[in-house]
């Protein structure tokens, strides 16, 4: 590992470890053994090897970023700060590991992100769903809007 501070690829020390996010993942409290400075790392569970098979039958490795990407243009110029979005983000990616698949179909994905920006922003939710849905006449953005309220 290489310490923060004197870029030296050194052994640490672990002082501290914590479980944090749920028992999702671990922060440790490191000593860099060379120049003596303290730094903290957070080991994740990563989803491995997950194939998603798209609309049109393809497939293609799992790419977190996708995601990522999707939910800050939903979110954009929306009162969500970037520890929330994250937590959103860890969030959905333990539903997608959850379901112990090695494919996936990209509706189901889209499906658990909707379900989980219907409970963090209604904005957000209307627009990731404007583009899941490929909804294209305001007549569909209402049925949409109706569903959610009845949600």
């Amino acid at each position: 590992m290489q310490c923060p501070f004197c870029k030296k690829t050194a052994k640490t020390h672990v002082v501290d470890s914590r479980s944090v996010k749920t028992g999702r993942a671990i922060r440790r409290r490191r000593e860099c053994l060379i120049c003596k400075e303290r730094f903290t790392t957070y080991e994740e569970v990563e989803i491995m090897r997950l194939s998603i098979i798209k609309r049109d039958g393809s497939r293609e490795e799992y790419n977190r970023n996708k995601i990522e990407d999707g939910l800050r243009r939903s979110l954009q110029k929306r009162p969500v700060s970037e520890e929330r979005l994250q937590k959103l983000l860890q969030a959905i990616e333990y539903d997608i590991q959850s379901r112990e698949k090695r494919e996936l179909k990209s509706k189901a994905i889209g499906k658990i992100v909707m379900n989980h920006l219907r409970d963090t922003d209604d904005v957000a939710f209307i627009r990731f769903a404007s583009v899941y849905k490929a909804i294209g006449s305001a007549d569909s953005f209402q049925k949409v809007i109706a569903q959610m309220k009845d949600d």
